[in-house]
């Protein structure tokens, strides 16, 4: 969701090349940018990486500023933190959320293959 929500933010800038600092309080995604591991991934095709299809998204939008990456301690005193914990709780506990269509699509393949996985799996042995 963090990183979603990175992409969302991104993508609302009306400026290319902005200067922009992104507080977080996901070291996996402040980590992920910050100490490159991201960049590992996609000259591996994202192999083994979690959410390609976020991180993909991500880096479209990313190359087209200045991005910093601040972390910041959950569930403290960061006022701003608390607040964006505060509104994506209520985001997610209401009824117009947009369907997420890269994680659907993975899902719904991921499951096609485990079905034929065992399908044949069972026919084989019988």
């Amino acid at each position: 969701m963090e990183l979603l929500a990175v992409c969302v933010a991104l993508e609302a800038l009306k400026f290319e090349g902005t200067d922009v600092t992104l507080y977080s309080d996901s070291k996996y995604v402040v980590d992920s940018v910050e100490k490159g591991w991201l960049f590992g991934w996609e000259k591996n095709g994202f192999a083994k990486a979690k959410n390609p299809d976020l991180w993909m998204r991500f880096l479209r939008v990313y190359r087209r500023h200045r991005v910093k990456f601040v972390w910041v301690k959950g569930h403290a005193t960061t006022v701003e933190n608390n607040r964006c914990d505060t509104l994506a709780v209520a985001a997610a506990q209401g009824s117009h959320l947009l369907p997420d269509t890269g994680y659907e699509a993975s899902a719904s393949a991921s499951t096609s293959v485990s079905t034929s996985a065992s399908t044949s799996a069972s026919t084989s042995r019988g």
